[in-house]
């Protein structure tokens, strides 16, 4: 059973339109991903679906009682309460539940009428998660990167990255059936983004995505729609379409050449002989012919507009790039960031750098730069070096000047009509070179300054986020431009599927330790590594939680069997409380008389649940630390 269905949608605005005749229907547990060119009309889409825009024509069918949420990319929360109250408010009405079984529990004593009812609202209680509610926001809260002391801020505190977070959050503790998350992954982490995709990996409703982050597409999605602005349908994950997409692009192209062959053939045919003594043939050929071009004629696929994108390094550097010995990197006026092993970075490698938002990653680029002086240490850089710098906020760009006049102040040499035919293959043409650069968005910023960059034939680049702002075609262009680059690549970046194509060693910043550690390989390698080594376990065993840790004491230190020994004594301390809690289950299932005695088991059914609670936290907590 679909839980949306769509029939001939279209949006227009005036004369122009958006896109017209779509149909499609999104069923239970789907995990879809939207993609396309920007403006293509993917945010307005998924607004009609909600219905906060009207269609111009067509129909949206939703199913009896469905509850959807949306996650849109602009947020706007402007309570004057904490993150912490704006995610209570979720549970507006399990609090209200909470409030009415305690006041019947005042009466319970004088009105054991009430027993029956008080028993059926404490049922509903537990099963819609009143004992359970907290630590779900703590949970939440924590697992998209909100620190401990965050949770009591007032909303207008936070950065506009935190509050989409916050809204974010709110979303996911609600009771939705399908939701809708229009760039999610923007303002996350790499640590928070793997949460959200092992959250929605078990989220038993259904899911679409506008997403531009590749590989957040290919973890969570099982199906993608593209808009063009027609709706293509591909099954499976983002690189299971670009694989669909590339062989039926091709399938197309040779029907269509087949097509034109056959036309010109058949023209040819009945240019020789409609005068001739075949004539009556070529006269019948020629009528086929008009209608096979009016019922079914056919058109080349569409190609969307695509960045003719290439950087080659005007000289060759020396064999040895980079070399740092005892470095410190951060700021006078504050504490060290952190500290560099002594490293080298030889001609040809890609370095990923990694690490939290605020961990120190860009300023590392502009010690590498010069712009920020270390704090301890030698950094030396290699012979015949050009270096060539994308910065994340576009510092490099002019914001007075037009987009030819900085594409001349990079590159003087160039005529104007040369700036031009430079600028079309960025996909800047007409009109568009004589825009301001403060006018333009961060798509736009960010094409540009990949334009200056390519103009530099830098043989060393430092790139800081370089796939922000760009839409798909664009991120794969700069892709596969970078895997044929023949210099040296430092890259900072939460792109992921980026990384994993390029990286051919991952330096991981590390804010707490204030160090960065280096792993020698591919990011696949990196996560590979990451993963807890698999203890095989008996078949006969059976567990409600993870297995304890019992089965690795062999080799551990005094302090790892210390703390072996306390999550083993906070196992058994778990096995008692829920054993309790089954027993209390058992005995309210009875039915008692003496409201007095409901009561007391009550009290004590929520004491030993509140209990278990923290020792679940604590024990998820000593488990994130191993």
């Amino acid at each position: 059973m679909s839980l949306l269905t769509a029939i001939g949608l279209g949006k227009a605005y005036g004369a122009n339109d958006v896109f017209a005749d779509l149909s499609f229907a999104i069923p239970q547990r789907a995990r879809m991903g939207l993609v396309g060119a920007n403006g293509v009309g993917k945010t307005t889409l998924v607004r009609i679906l909600l219905g906060l825009e009207e269609a111009s024509s067509g129909e949206v069918q939703r199913a009896r009682g469905l509850r959807m949420g949306y996650l849109p990319q602009q947020v706007r929360l402007e309570a004057p309460h904490s993150l912490w109250q704006e995610c209570r408010s979720v549970f507006g009405e399990l609090l209200a539940l909470q409030a009415e079984l305690r006041r019947m529990e005042g009466q319970l004593s004088t009105d054991p009428g009430l027993l029956a009812e008080y028993g059926r609202l404490q049922e509903l209680f537990e099963q819609r998660g009143g004992y359970t509610w907290e630590v779900r926001i703590r949970q939440t809260l924590t697992g998209l990167g909100f620190a401990e002391s965050d949770f009591e801020r007032p909303l207008k505190q936070l950065s506009g990255g935190q509050r989409t977070r916050a809204a974010l959050a709110r979303l996911l503790l609600g009771e939705h059936d399908l939701i809708f998350l229009d760039e999610p992954t923007n303002h996350l982490d790499m640590a928070a983004v793997e949460w959200l995709e092992a959250y929605l990996a078990d989220w038993p409703g259904a899911a679409l995505i506008i997403s531009h982050d590749r590989y957040f597409l290919d973890r969570v999605v099982d199906a993608v729609w593209e808009m063009t602005p027609g709706l293509e349908t591909y099954r499976g994950n983002y690189t299971a379409y670009l694989a669909q997409r590339a062989e039926r692009y091709a399938r197309q192209l040779e029907a269509y050449e087949a097509q034109r062959a056959l036309v010109e053939k058949e023209q040819d045919y009945i240019r020789r002989n409609l005068a001739g003594q075949n004539t009556r043939q070529a006269q019948g050929r020629r009528k086929r012919l008009e209608r096979m071009l009016l019922e079914a004629r056919l058109t080349p696929p569409p190609q969307p507009r695509r960045l003719h994108l290439q950087l080659e390094a005007a000289g060759r550097s020396g064999d040895l790039v980079l070399q740092t010995r005892s470095l410190v990197v951060g700021y006078e006026a504050r504490q060290p960031l952190f500290q560099l092993p002594d490293l080298v970075l030889r001609r040809g490698e890609c370095a990923a750098i990694l690490g939290p938002n605020g961990a120190g990653k860009t300023t590392l680029l502009k010690t590498l730069l010069g712009q920020v002086l270390p704090l301890q240490g030698e950094l030396s850089l290699g012979a015949g070096l050009k270096i060539g710098y994308f910065a994340q906020a576009h510092e490099s760009l002019t914001r007075t000047h037009a987009v030819l006049d900085e594409i001349a102040s990079v590159a003087p040499h160039l005529t104007p009509a040369e700036g031009r035919e430079w600028l079309a293959r960025f996909l800047f043409t007409g009109e568009d070179v004589f825009q301001s650069v403060q006018s333009l968005s961060g798509g736009e910023r960010s094409r540009l300054a990949l334009a200056c960059l390519a103009l530099q034939g830098a043989n060393l680049l430092l790139l800081d986020e370089p796939t922000n702002h760009l839409d798909l075609p664009a991120q794969e262009t700069l892709q596969a431009m970078l895997a044929e680059y023949r210099g040296t690549i430092l890259l900072v970046s939460h792109d992921r599927y980026l990384i994993d194509a390029l990286a051919t060693q991952i330096w991981e910043v590390q804010p707490s330790a204030r160090r960065v550690r280096i792993f020698q390989g591919t990011y696949s390698e990196y996560r590979q590594a990451q993963l807890p080594p698999v203890t095989p376990v008996p078949a006969a065993a059976t567990h409600s939680r993870p297995a304890p840790l019992a089965a690795r004491a062999t080799g551990k230190t005094n302090k790892d069997r210390q703390r072996l020994a306390e999550r083993q004594a906070l196992e058994a301390r778990i096995a008692a409380h829920e054993a309790e809690l089954a027993r209390l289950t058992a005995l309210l299932e009875q039915p008692i008389q003496d409201a007095g005695r409901i009561l007391s088991l009550s009290q004590t059914y929520q004491q030993v649940q509140h209990d278990l609670e923290e020792c679940l936290e604590a024990w998820l907590e000593m488990g994130a630390e191993d």
